[in-house]
């Protein structure tokens, strides 16, 4: 069967209440059941949930996705990962790697509410999936590996949710692990997330036997049989209630001090109903001043049912949610008798189809046939169709209402970001801020005459996933891609050859260095031609020198005992594209060269600012001082004072003490307190200088200034030393010089690949 590498969400759509199946799959072969189409009726803004679920590489959300859609009946057989079966992971490059590369989303309905989950992948490198579902969501679902308990990516994302102020729910999977240590796990949470961390659940034994927990909400134990499923639900044992009761009381607490009633009756009564409780913990949620912490075991579908109905019966609503702002900082209520506004955060090419558009209605109701304009193109769209997403299948719908998510097709011009507005509507979004690249490579196809094609290609792959950056460096004469880390670009590289049929080589990006002096030097510099006719003549007399930002004029230098007085005639500043400033000073006296002849020395000494003499890379922080020349009546002309300018000043940044400098990038990396020293130690072999540590519960960060040149594979190196548990962000410090070593290495790289040329 055809298929397209990561284009476009997975989504299915499914009943719990009726049992009803609303959606299928895309991939039919691992999912052999039958699956019917019902239509969808429309869900009203106080009905509508949106969720994110979020968890390290490992801890399982794939496996509890395919429990949900179990519990759901949606599917008739639990898949594993192992067995590369489940419905969520179906791409062969998921498969290969046995994690999730691509988000999936649910639509459930329960109780007619309907929910839509956003199930993220875990890996770093694919953070863009995260980081969008959160901005479309009102609440994250974290889930906790009970074999190593909070870890880096947990904190990651724990992050991305206190940036954007959403609502958190833990997780705590894999319970049957012999590794898990479930009172050690609420300790970390404790000592991270404070007093806030509040118990739903609790496990009455962890390891292969795990089968018990016990819920202080309900006050009830739940408990399974092997094949797991639905839970036997009784009273909790007598040995268990001193334990429950204090739990219980804990969670009455933190639920009643989000309300002045509810504080008020447990003062009173010392207790709350189950739906006072929900309340309070709904409230809690919004204002992030509770983090309810369930327990489950996916692999073995138990606890899953039960979260399930917290999801439906406690997360708050959209209409519950604070208000989106707009570009100009202006609240925007999802108010379905508001005036249209649809945000447009993913686009997904699928075969057949061609361009799938997913946007969340901001504001108002969209209805088929409404017009829009695009708030950042200012071009005029029609909606034709407007469906519910259900996978490889669309369900489609009479109209979508202010927080539902939703999908449309052949739309003409509308990217990955876009706002499209209706009648009296000016709303613009852009909300969606992705990381720092931490992962280059030069980018080239095999066959020079595929470039063309392979821009097209990498453009559109962009508008799906944002966190990919396309560059076409004229500075280093090659085509850049970047991204999140080196699986990243490889899922990149899998698409471009597979789907677009693109054979492409990955090479190390250049380094964009820079070059400058160190001191002052002198040198002249005569450009004569006689062929006959008119001739040309030009000759200029130059200084250069360092440049720092609030230097005196120049006035007197000394080069080989003769001294020169200078006379500052003008100073041109010009601050240089990629960095740093040429500062231009024309101290000619008596008229040896022309007014009119200044700019063309500029301009020749600018053509060698941009191709340095040292390496060929870009020349900054450089004063250059004009203070004498000739000129010929006749023979003189731009042409020949552009020359004569930028010989002259070639010669003198030879003679000034030049330097080589690179990039300098502040690097932090979030790791795991036992693997610290094999990561410091393979920084320090980095030319790292290590500017700090900071310890976080369960991790460590480490803060250095590194190299670009030395962090070009650091993702891979990272992943490999840490068995993938830690992360990293880096962000450009500044320019520094180059050691010796370095330096004498570079140039004569350099000039062997001039005498090749």
């Amino acid at each position: 069967m055809p298929f397209s590498f990561g284009v476009s969400p997975k989504i299915y759509n499914f009943s719990i209440d009726k049992g009803k199946c609303i959606a299928t799959h895309a991939m039919t072969k691992n999912i052999t059941n039958n699956l019917n189409l019902f239509d969808m009726r429309v869900y009203q803004t106080n009905e509508i949930k949106n969720i994110a679920l979020l968890g390290s590489a490992g801890s399982g959300k794939t496996t509890l996705a395919e429990s949900m859609l179990f519990e759901a009946g949606i599917i008739k057989r639990r898949g594993t990962v192992e067995a590369k079966n489940t419905v969520s992971d179906y791409f062969p490059v998921e498969q290969e790697y046995g994690y999730s590369v691509f988000p999936t989303v649910f639509h459930v309905e329960w109780n007619n509410k309907k929910l839509n989950i956003i199930d993220c992948p875990g890996s770093d490198d694919f953070v863009g999936g995260a980081i969008t579902a959160l901005n479309v969501t009102d609440q994250a679902v974290i889930l906790i590996n009970g074999q190593y308990g909070p870890e880096v990516g947990t904190q990651n994302n724990f992050r991305y949710t206190e940036k954007l102020k959403k609502p958190v729910i833990f997780l705590v999977n894999q319970l049957d692990s012999d590794k898990c240590d479930f009172d050690n796990i609420i300790n970390s949470m404790h000592e991270i997330y404070g007093s806030k961390c509040v118990q739903i659940q609790y496990p009455l034994s962890t390891g292969p036997g795990f089968n018990a927990l016990i819920d202080v909400l309900l006050m009830k134990k739940y408990s399974w049989k092997p094949e797991g499923g639905a839970p036997i639900i009784e009273d909790i044992p007598a040995e268990e209630m001193d334990k429950a009761l204090e739990l219980h009381k804990a969670l009455v607490e933190a639920a009643a001090e989000n309300d002045e009633s509810l504080m008020e009756k447990f003062f009173e009564e010392e207790t709350l109903t189950e739906d006072e409780l929900r309340e309070g913990i709904r409230k809690g949620l919004v204002t992030r001043s509770i983090f309810p912490v369930f327990c489950v075991c996916a692999g073995k579908d138990m606890g899953v049912r039960r979260l399930m109905e917290f999801l439906g019966n406690v997360v708050p609503f959209v209409s519950e949610m604070p208000k989106m702002h707009n570009t100009r900082g202006e609240e925007v209520e999802a108010n379905a008798a508001g005036p249209e506004s649809l945000y447009f955060f993913k686009t997904g090419m699928e075969p057949h189809i061609g361009e799938v558009s997913y946007f969340k209605v901001m504001s108002g109701k969209v209805h088929e046939g409404d017009d829009f304009t695009n708030a950042d193109r200012g071009s005029k769209e029609r909606i034709a169709q407007i469906y519910a997403c259900a996978g490889a299948n669309r369900i489609k719908v009479e109209e979508m209402v202010a927080g539902d998510i939703g999908c449309t097709v052949k739309l003409k011009d509308v990217h990955t970001g876009n706002t499209l507005n209706g009648k009296g509507s000016e709303n613009r979004f852009n909300f969606i801020k992705y990381p720092n690249s931490k992962y280059s490579r030069a980018i080239k196809p095999l066959n020079e005459s595929d470039t063309e094609k392979m821009m097209v290609a990498l453009n559109r792959m962009r508008e799906e996933d944002p966190t990919w950056v396309i560059d076409q460096s004229k500075e280093l004469r090659q085509t850049i891609v970047h991204g999140q880390g080196e699986f990243h670009l490889r899922t990149l590289k899998w698409r471009l050859e597979n789907n677009e049929k693109l054979q492409i080589k990955f090479e190390e990006p250049r380094i964009p260095y820079r070059e400058t002096i160190t001191k002052a030097a002198r040198a002249d510099y005569r450009h004569k031609k006689q062929s006959g006719g008119a001739g040309q003549f030009g000759e200029v007399h130059l200084i250069v020198e360092p440049y720092y930002e609030g230097m005196p004029l120049p006035e007197t230098y000394k080069f080989n005992g003769q001294e020169f007085k200078m006379n500052v005639k003008g100073t041109e500043e010009v601050p240089l594209e990629w960095g740093g400033k040429l500062v231009f000073v024309n101290s000619i006296v008596g008229g040896s060269i022309d007014a009119r002849f200044m700019p063309a020395i500029l301009k020749g000494i600018m053509s060698r600012m941009e191709q340095g003499p040292l390496t060929g890379s870009y020349a900054r922080d450089v004063r250059v001082i004009v203070y004498d020349g000739k000129m010929h009546p006749v023979d003189s002309n731009e042409i020949s004072f552009m020359l004569a300018g930028r010989n002259a000043f070639s010669e003198a940044f030879k003679n000034a003490g030049p330097k080589i400098l690179e990039p300098i990038y502040d690097v932090e990396v979030f790791v795991p307190s036992d693997k610290m020293g094999d990561v410091m130690g393979d920084l320090q072999g980095r030319r790292a200088m290590i500017m700090g540590m900071s310890s976080e519960a369960s991790y460590e960060k480490l803060s250095a200034k590194v190299p670009l040149k030395e962090m070009s594979s650091y993702s891979t190196a990272l992943s490999s030393l840490t068995g993938g548990r830690a992360s990293f962000i880096m962000k450009f410090a500044s320019y520094e010089l180059v050691p010796s070593d370095v330096q004498d290495k570079l140039i004569k790289e350099f000039e062997a690949k001039q005498a090749e040329e």
